[in-house]
């Protein structure tokens, strides 16, 4: 009498949304595609902290508020890609993977703020040598753009390689293949 309806996905909402031959090929990269839905959301989630500290009490430290923001958002996204984008790889012990994500996103951190840094310190992009909307783009343009890139490349190749290895995976996805 019921038809049992299946559950639609968060990623199957962002493809419906992607034409048709784009949706093809993000199927296929289903898996970064995960990851960058994961970045997107790590992504607010780092600016909305770099900002408010910025602001605030690191006013004077905009390179420390950035730091602290980004380990913010990459222990959100341990715990994001652990049981979502990567859920069918790994198989390693959790401290050992966890351990591997956080030296990975380690080197992730200071790439990323290799970008802000040389802005701020080089290039002298903070007031009084610029205005404060000069100082403000740049560093939103070296930090949350250029260093995030930089960094989300480095931790995407990092994560795979190392953290959530395919090899280890295969009694995960044969189990994820059992329940999807």
């Amino acid at each position: 009498m019921f038809r049992r309806l299946a559950p639609v996905t968060v990623v199957d909402s962002v493809l419906a949304w992607l034409p048709k031959p784009l949706r093809s090929v993000m199927i296929r990269h289903r898996e970064l595609l995960k990851f960058a839905i994961v970045g997107a959301t790590t992504f607010v989630i780092d600016n909305g902290v770099w900002f408010t500290l910025k602001f605030t009490v690191l006013e004077t430290k905009p390179v420390t508020a950035k730091a602290i923001a980004v380990l913010i958002a990459i222990i959100v996204s341990y715990v994001l890609n652990r049981e979502w984008s990567f859920r069918t790889r790994g198989g390693r012990e959790r401290h050992h993977e966890a351990a591997l994500f956080f030296l990975i996103s380690g080197v992730g951190i200071g790439i990323n703020v290799i970008p802000p840094y040389i802005s701020r310190y080089v290039l002298e992009l903070e007031t009084p040598h610029v205005s404060l909307l000069v100082q403000e783009t740049a560093d939103f343009v070296s930090g949350s753009i250029i260093g995030m890139l930089l960094a989300m490349g480095f931790r995407f190749w990092g994560f795979r390689r190392w953290v959530f290895p395919d090899q280890l995976g295969t009694r995960r996805r044969e189990l994820a293949d059992e329940h999807d």
